[in-house]
């Protein structure tokens, strides 16, 4: 595929984690769903995927947004994201970063908005304040106490759950979760999700599990709970992960331990903070909403020479 010889974009953090929103020089998917042209975007362009989020113009940490137009009139916006190694089903934290986008170009005002996503749509409501509320997919745990054997640092017991990613998410573990103790919890989450991998522990249908999530008591009374969550690839989530809040919430409603309406303040590694409820769905599973704050950091421009040996990013 031939790269754009320029991408405009625009940065931003939600609680910490940053969002790169492509607005224009992104490749053609052409018409169909979303998931037609995610697949489209996976098979023939991920060289702009890597070229964008990859160093030199990016980097792991960084979650990309392509805006797309969406297929249903009500809506505002259709999006696919993407990280370093792959692509997301849904991203709660780029979600709020992707509204915040839209405000600061004058695309929207404040009120609800409509998002089509890979995985369903979903509704975003920008407040007054800044502050960006997404109610996301419908999310549900999938199994409970769910015990896995990891090389090297013994037994762990966790939950699966889909938040509209897959989690394996463990509350019983002997690690301090703080910034700057990264090292370790990157070490042991990514040592857990390839003994996932490869005892054969998956999502529904055979999924992968591709986020690891641990909790522990939070930093500020205030809040419920604080987490680390590993995500596909090498990188940690600097904001308190939407989906992954979402799945913790699943499981808490499975247990009869978060009740309809009532409020859930996840803790980041960090100590940021989003603000969850649920409501009730069908089949056991909820429709969690994720309240948070994303600021806008940067609007660029990203060039591509021919010539680049890194046009498609620095692969590791």
């Amino acid at each position: 595929m031939a790269l754009p010889k320029m991408v405009h974009v625009v940065d931003s953090h939600t609680e910490g984690e940053p969002t790169r929103v492509v607005l224009s020089g992104g490749p053609d998917l052409g018409t169909g769903s979303l998931v037609e042209r995610l697949q489209r975007f996976r098979e023939e362009y991920d060289g702009f995927r890597s070229g964008v989020i990859c160093e030199p113009r990016g980097s792991e940490v960084v979650v990309g947004a392509l805006l797309l137009e969406p297929e249903q009139a009500d809506a505002t916006a259709a999006v696919i994201y993407f990280n370093d190694v792959g692509y997301l089903g849904m991203c709660g934290h780029g979600t709020i970063g992707l509204v915040t986008t839209l405000a600061h170009l004058g695309r929207i005002k404040p009120g609800a908005h409509k998002i089509e996503t890979p995985v369903g749509t979903v509704s975003a409501c920008l407040h007054d304040d800044g502050s960006v509320t997404v109610q996301n997919v419908p999310s549900r745990r999938y199994r409970s106490a769910v015990p896995v054997e990891v090389p090297g640092y013994g037994s762990f017991t966790g939950d699966i759950a889909w938040g509209g990613n897959w989690f394996f998410l463990i509350g019983e573990h002997p690690y301090e979760i703080k910034a700057t103790n990264r090292e370790q919890l990157l070490a042991v989450t990514t040592a857990i999700r390839t003994a996932l991998r490869d005892q054969g522990i998956m999502g529904e249908d055979g999924a992968e599990i591709d986020h690891i999530e641990l909790f522990s008591k939070p930093g500020d009374a205030a809040n419920s709970s604080r987490n680390f969550v590993l995500c596909p690839g090498a990188a940690f989530d600097r904001s308190p992960c939407g989906t992954g809040t979402s799945a913790k919430m699943a499981c808490l409603y499975a247990d009869g331990k978060l009740a309809p309406g009532d409020t859930w303040r996840q803790e980041s590694v960090l100590g940021t903070v989003f603000q969850g409820t649920v409501v009730e769905a069908e089949s056991g599973q909820v429709i969690p909403s994720i309240r948070g704050r994303a600021w806008i950091t940067a609007e660029s421009k990203l060039l591509f020479a021919d010539d680049d040996p890194f046009a498609r990013g620095i692969l590791f």
